[in-house]
């Protein structure tokens, strides 16, 4: 059976990676979530299915940036807060989305800011 639209694309994609990519409290995953508009990053701990941290586009630091610029800072928001938590290492889902443009500059963001995956 093949697949009609690209949201149901993403979502079998979505469901291959998430069946791979499991978070812990110690190595929560990065749930990405990108739109036309802006880009979402949630740390979340799978076993008792809580997120940790979160950072949304609509914030003051990231709604006057753009595309690739405002992902990487997304990324180094995400691992400032995860760092204050304690948190050091992480596992990436990608959500579905290649890995390319915004996501990537999202990971590489959070790389610089101090996490490891």
């Amino acid at each position: 059976m093949s697949v009609k639209t690209k949201q149901a694309a993403r979502l079998r994609r979505q469901r291959r990676v998430r069946a791979k990519v499991k978070g812990t409290a110690a190595r929560p995953r990065i749930s990405v979530f990108r739109s036309n508009r802006g880009i979402t990053a949630q740390l979340i701990d799978d076993d008792s299915a809580r997120t940790l941290a979160a950072v949304n586009w609509i914030e003051p630091a990231l709604r006057e940036l753009r595309g690739s610029e405002q992902a990487r800072k997304a990324g180094q928001l995400l691992a400032e807060r995860a760092q204050a938590l304690g948190v050091t290492s992480a596992v990436f889902d990608r959500g579905g989305y290649q890995y390319h443009g915004r996501v990537q500059a999202l990971a590489d963001g959070a790389r610089d800011g101090g996490l490891t995956f």
